[in-house]
């Protein structure tokens, strides 16, 4: 299944990056964005990474930190480094897992970026080859409440779905759901102090917008 989401994100490279430049996606323009960016700021860090970077916009929102974007998909890459402010490179989660990134940083941050499922438990058990000692790896994701429809709530694979979306997306990725205590455990089963959740809310229905986590790294 986790090859599913990089095949979608292969053929839908292009209309993300219009979709994200455009404004086209309301809860990213009223609340998301910036959540994240404070989210990030409040850690005050010189140096972080962006694992899943897309088309670097959160790099470039975050001017005064030495900024790395990673992604598996090369044409987002491409924009990035187009669109400059940071340093980028195209690489896989699989190979941050197996440690093939060589750096090390005060914060790493996935910003809706973590949907699958090994891949994700691959990259936080290879935190230590990327944050340093007492680095925090930052996490916006949606929010389990909200985000589970009227299926259980139950860890388990859910059908993608680009409603609301422009008409250039086709065949949307399957994304792993996790309740909000399955995010917990995924903290401190990988060496992580949970410093910190926020939820945004929308402006508009008073709901949760997204979560956000952050995690110390002992």
């Amino acid at each position: 299944m986790d090859t599913k989401v990089i095949d979608s994100w292969h053929k839908n490279a292009a209309p993300w990056v219009t979709a994200v430049r455009d404004n086209e996606i309301e809860s990213r323009t009223l609340v998301t964005n910036q959540a994240i960016v404070d989210a990030v700021r409040s850690l005050a860090p010189t140096t972080g990474l962006d694992i899943g970077c897309g088309e670097g916009w959160l790099v470039r929102a975050l001017p005064g930190i030495a900024m790395t974007g990673v992604d598996v998909v090369p044409e987002l890459v491409d924009a990035a480094r187009q669109a400059g402010g940071g340093d980028f490179h195209v690489m896989s989660y699989e190979d941050i897992a197996e440690g093939r990134l060589a750096l090390e940083v005060d914060v790493a941050v996935c910003n809706f970026s973590l949907i699958g499922e090994d891949a994700v438990a691959g990259l936080f058990r290879a935190a230590p080859s990327y944050l340093r000692p007492g680095g925090a790896l930052v996490v916006q994701t949606m929010h389990p409440l909200t985000a589970c429809g009227d299926a259980p709530y139950q860890d388990g694979w859910r059908e993608g779905s680009w409603a609301g979306f422009n008409a250039g997306f086709t065949d949307p990725p399957p994304w792993y759901f996790r309740t909000l205590g399955s995010w917990i455990k995924l903290y401190a089963g990988h060496g992580f102090r949970l410093l910190e959740m926020r939820e945004p809310l929308h402006p508009q229905t008073g709901k949760p917008a997204s979560l956000i986590l952050v995690g110390q790294l002992t």
